[in-house]
């Protein structure tokens, strides 16, 4: 196109210059014409990329790693001049995503849609959009932009493994006293009866009072005293250790998988795991608390419930392991607000012996911990993990231990040592 408007202008300067030499109207009017043409070819590419509105709408925001995300498209020609054709532009960063169009030419007021879907592979939170108008004038003159900066955030929750049972070993299961707190959740322990309110579900209906007293009448639940499970995962930056085929959105970001297999980072272990976990648990009716310097500093009470695993998943969607605190330091930073009787499971890749030390004061404290180790070595780590290991032996810390290219269910489902 610069090539042909450059013709153009060669032709003009021409024709004006020929016209002044020999004064034959013929070039003026040829000048004229040309200059003409110019004009006219700028303004249709202008007016082309006016009066046109795009939307874009998708389900949910929120995705997962193996799954669809999906989005619809729709230009709609709002002004009565047809456009020729229109090319749309996606700028997002969603790795795979492709949602850029080639628009057929639009008549006034006609509407063009079309879908456009990607399956995740990478977790994260991303950005959908700008996007960016592009159309031009019917004689190839000019290209004329239009840039349509309105953005979303999209959010890739990490992958998870199905674990049909995972062991905990004898008196974690519950202990310490009921809580007389109230909760939304059905538990085991009926508190007594109140008056039906909007939102109530009606599996919660006392039918015999309610018959008896003409009204609806709804259970009221206590906190049953099963203990709570707490997860620390592991994300200090003296722990990671991956293999230098890694690669990285933008280099210090999350990992892109290079083939359908986990990535061989102890990051992506630790998180699969720990997300799988989460679900494990929450499936499970279980009240779950969560921590992790990731690199910032997320904590999240004991809850039930998927709002609960929705915040760990969403905080496991962005970790990175760039925390300067080490597991012990976590550790002794988090523990005062753990109560006597926790089950305490303890996600890392680290082969410090410190940390281990530290898990020992928890358990005179009557926190019952327990670690899922994710070896080092067998991503070429320098460090052998069996100092570790054979420390959390002899104080009684039951681990589980998880290598490269593992079946992280199977490994999952084993009886700890």
């Amino acid at each position: 196109m610069p090539n042909r408007r450059n013709a153009i202008y060669a032709l003009t300067s021409l024709s004006l210059l020929l016209g002044l030499f020999t004064g034959q109207p013929v070039f003026f009017n040829l000048a004229y014409l040309l200059s003409g043409l110019i004009v006219l070819a700028y303004v249709w590419a202008w007016l082309a990329v006016r009066g046109v509105r795009l939307g874009r709408s998708t389900r949910s925001r929120r995705s997962q790693v193996g799954r669809k995300f999906a989005e619809a498209f729709s230009v709609q020609n709002t002004s009565y001049i047809p456009k020729l054709w229109l090319e749309i532009r996606d700028h997002s960063d969603l790795p795979g995503y492709r949602a850029s169009q080639i628009v057929p030419s639009l008549a006034g007021r006609a509407k063009y849609s079309w879908a456009a879907e990607t399956i995740c592979v990478v977790r994260g939170e991303f950005r959908i959009g700008p996007l960016t108008v592009i159309s031009g004038d019917p004689f190839g003159l000019f290209v004329m932009p239009r840039r349509i900066n309105a953005t979303e955030r999209v959010i890739v929750y990490p992958a998870t493994v199905p674990i049909n049972q995972f062991h905990l070993p004898m008196g974690f299961l519950s202990g310490g006293e009921a809580q007389r707190k109230f909760t939304h959740h059905v538990t085991t322990n009926a508190a007594g009866v109140r008056e039906y309110a909007i939102g109530d579900s009606f599996n919660r209906v006392h039918w015999k009072t309610s018959a008896r007293r003409d009204q609806l009448m709804v259970k009221e639940f206590e906190l049953d005293p099963m203990v709570d499970i707490w997860m620390f995962t592991d994300f200090s930056s003296t722990s990671l250790v991956e293999e230098p085929t890694v690669r990285r959105v933008g280099q210090m970001g999350t990992i892109i998988p290079g083939t359908q297999t986990i990535p061989p980072s102890t990051e992506e272990y630790g998180v699969i795991v720990t997300a799988s976990l989460a679900k494990y648990f929450i499936d499970l009716e279980r009240s779950l608390g969560f921590a992790s310097y990731s690199p910032q500093r997320q904590v999240f009470q004991p809850e039930r419930g998927s709002r609960q695993l929705n915040r760990i998943l969403q905080s496991l969607a962005t970790a990175r392991s760039l925390s300067p605190y080490t597991l012990k330091e976590m550790i002794s930073l988090e523990a005062p607000y753990l109560t006597r009787g926790t089950t305490l499971i303890i996600v890392t890749s680290s082969v410090d012996p410190e940390w281990v030390a530290e898990a020992q004061i928890l358990s005179r404290r009557g926190i019952r911990p327990m670690c899922v180790l994710i070896d080092p070595h067998s991503f070429g780590g320098q460090w052998s993990s069996d100092e570790v290991r054979g420390m959390l032996q002899l104080a009684k810390i039951p681990t589980l231990v998880v290598h490269k290219n593992d079946d992280l269910s199977a490994a999952l489902e084993q009886r700890p040592i």
